[in-house]
């Protein structure tokens, strides 16, 4: 495995939350950047907010070890503290609720399995510019989301 990290900064989001969705990743390794962005025409700001890290670990072709930037704890807490006690618990919350997003988070889990990932909150919206790129390329998404939904007159 790679020493040598491959930085990945997600967002997602939705506008209004439930609806059109957008989310996008920037992956940076030795002065390589890819950008990724995508989007959905119902979904929620959580699922975007999962679906952003999953794309960027997907896209990877090798085990590598992986700096993940995301501005939202829901994910990093999830997937740092949460979500082993869910899968250890039948995909249950404490409360006995089933976990919301368990398809993303079954799918992360597997996403992380190849590689050496370790999670870093970023406050969004604070001048991190490859945060703020990756909550541009969230807006794009959602907008190509939108177009390609667009009926022709």
């Amino acid at each position: 495995m790679s020493e040598d990290p491959v930085v990945i900064h997600t967002d997602g989001g939705c506008r209004p939350n439930p609806g059109p969705g957008g989310w996008g990743a920037v992956l940076r390794q030795r002065g390589h950047v890819r950008e990724m962005c995508g989007g959905e025409p119902d979904t929620s700001n959580n699922r975007m907010e999962l679906t952003a890290p999953i794309m960027a670990l997907e896209a990877l072709t090798r085990p590598v070890v992986v700096h993940l930037y995301t501005d939202s704890t829901y994910v990093r807490n999830g997937i740092t503290k949460w979500v082993l006690g869910w899968e250890r618990n039948g995909w249950m919350t404490a409360a006995k609720q089933p976990v919301k997003n368990v398809d993303l988070w079954q799918r992360l889990q597997l996403a992380c399995a190849p590689h050496q990932v370790e999670w870093f909150w970023v406050r969004g919206h604070s001048g991190v510019v490859d945060n703020e790129l990756a909550d541009q390329l969230a807006t794009r998404g959602l907008r190509e989301s939108l177009e390609a939904r667009a009926i022709p007159i």
